[in-house]
């Protein structure tokens, strides 16, 4: 016996009296973020101050961590905080397996054309760390010679531009461990990244130093999927409210700022990432 397989739209009116769709099939990443009532942010793994597993309870905390559990906290929902490589970050985003990415997350073209970025809230340096004894003193000097650095971050980037051959390791430990083992003349990281290796150096008798001459500089901005508008404009909405109540600026000082080892002081303020000057790279 033939059976006729029946179309489950037949015709236009069809269409629109009885095919119906679920909620979610429609509902933008912000809904869903509200409908679960979670926010998946992701950070980095293991990279203080900005996220690294505490000794006593094996959870992250650090400056990203904490800008996540806030910028939930305007979202109305609870944060799960998400490790992520360095390489892994746009990848996890672009593909919605993290809803966010507060992750030292530098503005780049190339980025900018996978996923979307919400204003900056703060401008970083990429910077060459290298051992006191040597010679080099500008990132000139550096130029054709082997910097150690963490696989698909913009230090990568900032090494290529600099015309200087790029080692990368998964991990800034290892590349850090690279140029204590002479395997690279130098190790190129965000400048606050670079401070806590040079002041760790300085108890274990390492004596290293920054070349103050930046490879580059770049907005650091939260990373989100690309056409979601709903969520950029509640992430901002978030940043700027944050910004106002002076509880970016307290996070800072907390992780970052002059009464920690890295003695940074804020001079930036959240701003849309078109209104900063720098020079964006690919």
């Amino acid at each position: 016996m033939f059976l006729r397989p029946v179309p489950v739209c037949a015709s236009l009116v069809a269409a629109l009296s009885i095919c119906t769709f679920a909620p979610a099939a429609n509902a933008d990443q912000l809904q869903e973020v509200q409908q679960r009532k979670e926010l998946r942010c992701g950070t980095l793994g293991d990279v203080p101050p900005f996220a690294t597993p505490d000794p006593a309870t094996r959870a992250l905390v650090g400056f990203d961590v904490d800008m996540c559990l806030a910028v939930a906290k305007r979202l109305g929902v609870a944060a799960k905080v998400v490790p992520l490589s360095v390489e892994a970050r746009v990848p996890e985003v672009k593909m919605g397996r993290v809803d966010i990415a507060i992750a030292n997350l530098f503005y780049t073209l190339g980025r900018a054309e996978q996923i979307q970025f919400s204003n900056a809230y703060y401008l970083a340096k990429e910077v060459i760390m290298t051992k006191a004894s040597e010679a080099g003193a500008t990132k000139a000097d550096f130029k054709g010679r082997r910097l150690s650095t963490s696989k698909g971050s913009t230090s990568e980037i900032g090494i290529k531009l600099n015309e200087s051959e790029p080692l990368t390791f998964q991990d800034t430990g290892s590349a850090y461990m690279a140029l204590l083992q002479n395997k690279s003349v130098g190790m190129v990281g965000n400048a606050l990244t670079m401070t806590r290796f040079v002041n760790q150096g300085k108890t274990s008798g390492v004596d290293l130093k920054i070349i103050d001459d930046p490879l580059m500089v770049a907005p650091v901005a939260v990373g989100m999927k690309k056409d979601e508008p709903a969520l950029l404009k509640a992430v901002n909405d978030a940043l700027a409210d944050m910004e106002k109540a002076g509880e970016i600026n307290a996070l800072w000082n907390r992780w970052l700022g002059p009464k920690t080892e890295f003695r940074m002081a804020r001079t930036e303020q959240v701003t849309p990432i078109p209104e900063l000057k720098f020079t964006p790279v690919q």
